[in-house]
């Protein structure tokens, strides 16, 4: 499929591609000869609209390669169904993983696409059959679909969120085992990582990571070094899109996401762990 260079106002991605794979990922392209540290996640590891994302933040504090994988709209299943990234992954000597969320991956119910992970293409029989009553073909997008089934109704929709979960932490298991040991998980979100039930949730939907919960992520310690939480502060949470760069027909998509003091925030974060995990090797 034609891959689009994404370029927007005074920011460019400078968009490159690894080995065999067909995935364009954020440039400039890092040389894999040197010892470096690997990025894996989606939108916020990208860094749209953020000139330096927060694996840029890294790797000017930690004077050391990263290369950045994240995928806008990505899920597991870009990732780990691609040899080439998995490969890179494996070879470096760390690689953080950022928490993506239960909707944008293949499962038991629906299927997405391989690339573009928040793209749905069709429902199970399995899933047509627990909800008889809707029409699948009017869905282009895994969020829209599961709003009309959580409308429809909670208790099947339970059923739905089961399957996402197990899925999930299943797909986790086979990317982690790929890369091999020397993992940092990064939960990188304003939502705090508990175990609070989703329908309890104010905004349910829209939480990112969607479904995801603490002992989901208690599952996958034993796989990983370190399990980083970065939760922005108020006051970067606060300054909203200031030091983004965007056209201004998508400023509401940008006021949405985690801006550019949050960024720094992870950054922060990952840092002091990074240091932990690599002098110990």
């Amino acid at each position: 499929m034609k891959q689009e260079r994404i370029e927007f106002g005074e920011l460019s991605y400078s968009p490159c591609r690894y080995g065999a794979s067909r995935m364009l990922f954020r440039g400039p392209r890092r040389r894999l000869d040197r010892p470096y540290i690997a990025f894996v996640g989606g939108t916020e590891t990208y860094g749209k609209f953020i000139e330096k994302p927060f694996p840029a933040l890294v790797e000017k504090a930690m004077r050391q390669t990263c290369v950045n994988f994240g995928c806008v709209n990505g899920g597991i299943d870009v990732f780990v169904n691609d040899p080439t990234v998995m490969e890179i992954c494996s070879e470096a000597d760390m690689t953080v993983v950022q928490v993506m969320g239960a909707n944008h991956l293949s499962n038991r119910f629906y299927s997405v696409h391989p690339r573009r992970n928040d793209r749905f293409l069709r429902a199970s029989t399995v899933l047509q059959a627990i909800y008889s009553d809707v029409d699948f073909s009017e869905f282009s997008f895994t969020r829209h679909m599961l709003g009309e089934l959580h409308a429809r109704s909670l208790e099947r929709f339970d059923t739905v969120v089961n399957e996402l979960r197990q899925a999930w932490v299943a797909r986790m298991r086979n990317m982690l085992t790929q890369i091999g040991p020397r993992t940092i998980l990064l939960w990188f979100s304003e939502e705090e990582m508990n175990d609070e039930h989703w329908s309890e949730k104010s905004n349910q939907l829209q939480a990112d990571p969607l479904f995801i919960t603490a002992s989901m992520i208690d599952d996958l310690r034993p796989m990983v070094k370190d399990v980083v939480v970065a939760n922005p502060s108020e006051a970067s949470l606060a300054s909203g899109t200031s030091g983004m760069f965007f056209p201004a027909s998508q400023e509401a998509a940008a006021s949405e996401m985690l801006g550019a003091a949050c960024h720094a925030d992870a950054s922060a974060a990952l840092v002091p762990a990074l240091r932990e995990q690599l002098y110990a090797i």
